[in-house]
Formats: C-alpha cells, sequence, structure tokens
C-alpha cells in the first residue's frame, strides 16, 4: 500500500468514526427464540465440550488438549515460527522452546515465515463447532486470520451449547467473528477450496 493510499484510507476511517460518533446509543438487540431452531443430532453428548469437539472435527477443526499434542502437530507439519498472544506467551514458551520460535508481535514484513498464530478466542459454540472470536479478546486480528493455521485458546467455561445462547451473549464488541472450521469458498461448479480467505488450518486448545 502506498502512503497516499494509507493517507486516503485513514481519511475516510475518521470520517466514519466521527459520523457514527454522532449516533444515538445503538439499538439493543432483540430477543433470540432458543427454542426455535436447535439441531438435536449435534447435541447428542452430555459433556458440552464433547458436542463441539464432535462437531468441530466434522467441520475439519483440528482439536488439541494438552500443549504437548500442539507441539507434536507443529513439528510434524515443520511450523516453527507463529506469533502468540502476549497474555498466552508464559504457557506456551516454556511449553515450545527451543524448537519453536514464538513472537508477540505480528510483522507484515514476516507474513510468509509466521506460520501460525496463538490467540485467545471469545468462547465457542458446541452444536456447531464454532470458534468465536472479536476485538476485545483477540490481541490482533491479524495473527488469528493471517497465518496458515490459527490455534484458538479457548476457556471451557465459554462453551454456549446453541448458536442462540451464543447470541444472546453476543454483547457490545463492535467486530465479532464466528470461524467454524477453515476458511472456506467455492466456485461456480462447487468445487471446495480451505484457506483462501483466512487460515487453512483451524485448530483450537482448551485450558
Amino acid at each position: 500500500m502506498t502512503d497516499s493510499s494509507s493517507d486516503t484510507r485513514k481519511a475516510i476511517l475518521e470520517r466514519v468514526r466521527k459520523s457514527t460518533s454522532l449516533l444515538p446509543e445503538k439499538t439493543p438487540y432483540p430477543d433470540y427464540p432458543n427454542d426455535v431452531a436447535r439441531s438435536a443430532p449435534h447435541l447428542q453428548e452430555e459433556n458440552p465440550l464433547e458436542n463441539f469437539r464432535k462437531n468441530f472435527e466434522t467441520a475439519h477443526g483440528i482439536f488439541f488438549d494438552t500443549v504437548s499434542k500442539l507441539k507434536e502437530y507443529l513439528l510434524k507439519e515443520n511450523f516453527r515460527v507463529g506469533f502468540c498472544d502476549p497474555a498466552l506467551l508464559d504457557i506456551f514458551h516454556s511449553a515450545l522452546a527451543p524448537e519453536i520460535e514464538l513472537t508477540t508481535t505480528f510483522d507484515r514484513s514476516r507474513i510468509d515465515v509466521c506460520a501460525f498464530g496463538i490467540t485467545r478466542a471469545a468462547g465457542a459454540i458446541a452444536e456447531t463447532g464454532t470458534i468465536i472470536l472479536n476485538d476485545e479478546t483477540t490481541c490482533t486480528r491479524l495473527g488469528a486470520l493471517a497465518p496458515w493455521v490459527h490455534v484458538a485458546i479457548i476457556s471451557p467455561k465459554l462453551i454456549h451449547e446453541t448458536i442462540g445462547d451464543a447470541i444472546s451473549a453476543l454483547g457490545k464488541d463492535p467486530n465479532t467473528i464466528w470461524a467454524t472450521g477453515p476458511s472456506k469458498t467455492a466456485d461456480v461448479e462447487g468445487i471446495l477450496i480451505e484457506g483462501v480467505h483466512g487460515p487453512g488450518v483451524q485448530a483450537c486448545l482448551f485450558i
């Protein structure tokens, strides 16, 4: 991006911010009737975590239950350099070093070197195997969406059983992403391709 186009982008965004700041308080979200749509076949396990795991893996996600298994996967795939949320560095530096290098600053100039990103997720949805990301929890959106592999770190306490539960808990974060497996797109012939508009591998680790 050239300096002139960058300045233009900043000017446009600043005008948008000024315009929206004058708006009255946002209308609250409408109540979502949780009993209208509920996929019983996707909620057959008694444990929400097991329901999430089953549906997450069906969506081609990779589920890790220990840091050691994550490290084993990264070494097997030769993913040796990655981004890590600074708040998680104490957990992962000692567990992944010295074979795997972690950086806490996402450097755009090294985007081809940074093979994976480890960031916190705002929650998960058991019914669909979906990971919830937002700006409040994710330290940098690029760290979650730009690397080929994204590892979402989730607390078991943040699992919503259904889509309705997750909608009710959206909160006021202006940017919320629901990721169900790796990024996917399909052309007019219906050929599904993964990893085009985001991570090619979506993984998670519950801590």
